[in-house]
Formats: C-alpha cells, structure tokens, sequence
C-alpha cells in the first residue's frame, strides 16, 4: 500500500515577512506603494487633535490601503474587514498586525469627507504622469444601486400623514377591544403580543408625526414636482431599474476612452440622469483638453442640458430617443420586438385587444375632416400642428357622441377615465428648418464619422461597472445620506483607477 506524507493544517506559529507578502504586480502592492511613496494624506491630519496629549491614533495611510483592498475584492462590512486583519496574511502584512477594531474602520470611511476626493485626484495625476489619460473621448454613464434605506417608508407629506392617520387609528381600534376584553379571561400569552402590537402601532405613528414635524416640506424635483421622501434616507430616492423598483443613489462615473480610467465619479440621489450631466461636466474642467468629446447615451438628453453645453463650449455627443430609429442598421429591430420572449412571455392572454387605430378612422386630407367608426364626425384640434418634426391632423370626439358611444370598450384604452378619443393623421414632414440645439445635435451625431466615435462610448464605459458590479461586487452602498454614499462611491471607483495603474503602470518594486 502505497505510503504518504502527513499534511498538517493545524494552527502553528510560523516566521513570516509581513513586507514579502505585498509581491509587486499585485494589487495589494499598488495600493501600499501609493499610500505610501505618492499620496499626501495631510488631508487626513486634520481629523486629529493627539499632537500633545491623547491616544495615538491609525496611520490614515493604513486605513486606506486595508479598506481599498477589502473593497477590491467585494468586502465592505466594517467588522468583515476587522476580521479579516486578523485572519488573512495580505490584511496582516497591510495593518502590520495591529488589528484595528470594527469601529475604527467605519469611522474613518464615514467621516473622510473630502480627504477621499482629494486622494482620487491625486490618483488620477499618478495616472496623468504615467500617461494613462488620453483626454480624447470621456464616457459618461451611471448605475443605479440601491442604499441602506428601505423603499417601503417613502411617500409625500400627504401620503406619510395619511399613514400615521392610518396607524393611529388601527391603535385606537386596538386599544378599545382591549379594554372591552378587560372583563373576561384572556390567555397572557394573547395579551402580552397584543400590547406589543398596539406599541409597535403607536411607536410607528409617532415616528411618522416626528418626520413630518422635522420635515415640513415635500422634497422638490427639478421642474417644481413633488418627489417621494424617505424616512430612513431623505436623500436618495425611489428609481426604477431592469430589476424593479429601489430605493436607492445612482452612481455616475466619467470614463476616458484610452485606458478607461475613471476621471470623475459622483453619487445622485436621483434616477433621472439629466439632472445628473451638467454637475459632472462642470467638474471635469480641469481634466478635459480643447478637444475632448463628452459622449453620454440618450439618458442624459435634454434641450436645456444641450444648450448649457453649447454655451460654455464643450464638445459633446450625446444621443437622442430616436438615434436608433434614423439608422439603418436597426431598420428591422420592430420585427424581433414582436416575438414572443422563448423563457418569459409576461404578456397576459386576456389582455382587453387592441383599441381602434387611425386606419379604423375615415379620414379626409382635402376637407380636413374625421369620422369614427361609430359614425360620428370629431372635430378638428388646431392648425399647422408639428408633432417630432411632421405635419399632423388632430380630431377629438365630442362628450355628447363619446359617453354613450356603444363602441368605447373597443375605441378607448381606459373607457372609465378617458372621456373623448383624439386621433391623428401625419401628412408630412415639416418644412420649416429647427435651429434647436436638440436638431443641431441630431443632424451631427447622424453623420458616419460621429456615430463612429459616439459608438465607442459603450464599450469604453460599460466595462468600468461590470467590474465594479461584477468583479467587485458592489451590488449596494451600506451607507446613508448622499456625502457618505458619494465617498463610498470614490473609494469604489479609487479601486478601479488602482486595478488599472496595477496593470499598466509602473509601480517601483
């Protein structure tokens, strides 16, 4: 019988050199070299007041590179992080044994305030100096995360205070058949969860009334709507994605084309990415050269987005809704969004068919004139209408001839709440030339040379978040309020600029 050597994997107390575990090439490597040969941290100074008396404190310099290595490969916690100090060699050799506490650790990535957007520009000179930045085209896109904050304590003032009326009430409600019950036996157990479910009732509601006594306006949008407010995070906001509803901030990151390092990153408490633009072009003066292109998808689109642009000279492509309807390498895409999904068909087999649609209608372009299906003549809304750029015919029914239509089911999507049906006829395209800025960019992204270049901005930014995403999982930020999100965000970001100067940089041995 063949004979084996005996491996044993039982603690023991080794010899090791915490120094040689950092091996150059690594990540690991960068990061200690950068904290430690390139980057001022005298911003971090600030934070202590020990120069006389007091505890000495952890080397800043220490905790950044211990947080930006556990964010690099996915470890967020605080306390993951304290254990892994104590458990994982590269995490020793990082700290020099000196095992920081949990609380440390979340104290320093939660009251680094600028210190962190001042050591990301000091990444991207390293990165400038080693000749990583080509300045030729920025990508901007964003990703939308969610935060610690729960989407099911959003409302307005309104619907918050109609919650806590609601509450309030079910306590009462409670309360009353309590004391009802007071004259005969009830099991302690019953009465004990019930008393705690009136308090948990009461405690809710005066949450709801202290929030809105704390908060006695409703949180405005860029236009003057009404948007939701959060109890546990004010600052971020319900936003949709691929996945569904979130609670949450949106991450958006500028990108150069060269080597995608990230030139600009900051956090949102917004899903509308227009909004988004401007705050991250403006603080990309100081990276951006005379003839450097800002490339963003049709998210970021809006007249008044283009004509800040235009007025403060940045040369940017940015697409419209319709950029894929114009090209002819999408003529066909209608035909594959008809098909039915092969693994998920959500639609329903009973849906309500289709309404009746302008070919159901008897239109006449000489006499400018309508007739439904029912018969009855619409009259004509408007003159010289241009809808996206075509000349069109508006007819709306009449209230007398539309409420008792016996035809509404089958003319009107929402028969109960639709009054009148409107329908319109396109006659052409409009003649008269829009000087917008919205067509001047329109007519510029058309031509073959920008569309080659805009068509770069995919696989110049999207990659950056499949790393970050994917690769380092940052599937949500654990913290609250849009500061720390942002700083959270940077570190992130700090991660992926360091990955790159790992990789093709020249980082001394």
């Amino acid at each position: 019988m063949a004979r084996y050597k005996h491996i044993d994997t039982n603690p023991r107390f080794l010899a090791v050199d915490l120094g040689a575990q950092l091996r150059p090439g690594t990540f690991e490597h960068a990061v200690h070299h950068l904290v430690t040969h390139e980057l001022d941290l005298a911003a971090f100074d600030a934070r202590f007041r020990n120069d006389v008396a007091g505890a000495t404190a952890y080397p800043p310099a220490m905790l950044l590179a211990v947080v930006l290595c556990a964010y690099a490969q996915g470890i967020v916690s605080s306390r993951a992080i304290a254990r892994a100090c104590e458990d994982q060699v590269t995490f020793i050799a990082l700290c020099g044994d000196t095992r920081p506490h949990f609380t440390t650790i979340a104290h320093f990535i939660s009251t680094a305030d600028t210190a962190i957007a001042t050591v990301f520009g000091a990444v991207l000179a390293v990165c400038d100096r080693q000749g990583l930045i080509g300045r030729a085209m920025f990508a901007i896109d964003g990703v939308k995360l969610p935060s610690n904050a729960s989407k099911h304590r959003s409302g307005t003032r309104t619907e918050l205070a109609a919650r806590a009326t609601k509450l309030e009430a079910a306590a009462q409600t409670m309360l009353a058949r309590h004391r009802a019950e007071d004259t005969r036996a009830v099991e302690p157990d019953q009465r004990t969860k019930e008393t705690q479910q009136l308090a948990a009732l009461e405690l809710g509601a005066q949450q709801l009334r202290d929030w809105l006594a704390a908060h006695p306006t409703d949180r405005q949008g860029p236009t003057g709507g009404v948007r939701k407010s959060n109890l546990t995070d004010n600052e971020s906001a319900k936003m949709a994605t691929g996945k569904g509803v979130i609670q949450g901030f949106t991450g958006v990151a500028a990108v150069d084309a060269a080597h995608q390092i990230i030139v600009e990153a900051q956090a949102f408490g917004t899903g509308a990415e227009q909004e988004c633009l401007l705050p991250v072009v403006t603080a990309l003066a100081a990276q951006r050269a005379a003839d450097t292109v800002i490339t963003a998808d049709a998210g970021y689109h809006s007249e008044a987005n283009l004509a800040a642009l235009a007025a403060a000279g940045v040369e940017a492509l940015i697409a419209d809704g319709q950029l894929r309807q114009r090209d002819e390498r999408f003529a066909t895409q209608d035909t594959h969004r008809t098909k039915p999904d092969p693994l998920h068909d959500k639609r329903d087999p009973d849906a309500t068919p289709a309404v009746f649609g302008p070919s159901d209608f008897t239109y006449d372009p000489l006499a400018r004139t309508c007739v439904c299906p029912a018969g009855n003549s619409l009259y004509r809304k408007g003159t010289q209408l241009v809808i996206k750029g075509h000349i069109a015919d508006r007819f709306q029914g009449a209230k007398r001839d539309c409420g008792p239509c016996p035809l509404r089911a089958q003319c009107l999507r929402t028969p109960d709440r639709t009054p009148t049906r409107q329908v319109a006829f396109f006659t052409g395209k409009t003649t008269e030339r829009r000087d917008s800025h919205t067509a001047r960019m329109q007519r510029r992204i058309d031509e073959p040379e920008a569309r080659a270049r805009y068509a770069r901005r995919f696989a110049t930014v999207e990659p950056v978040f499949a790393n970050l995403c994917a690769n380092k999982r940052l599937t949500r930020f654990t913290l609250r309020g849009r500061a720390k999100v942002d700083r959270q965000w940077k570190l992130f970001c700090l991660v992926h600029n360091v990955e790159k100067l790992a990789h093709y940089g020249r980082i001394a041995a």
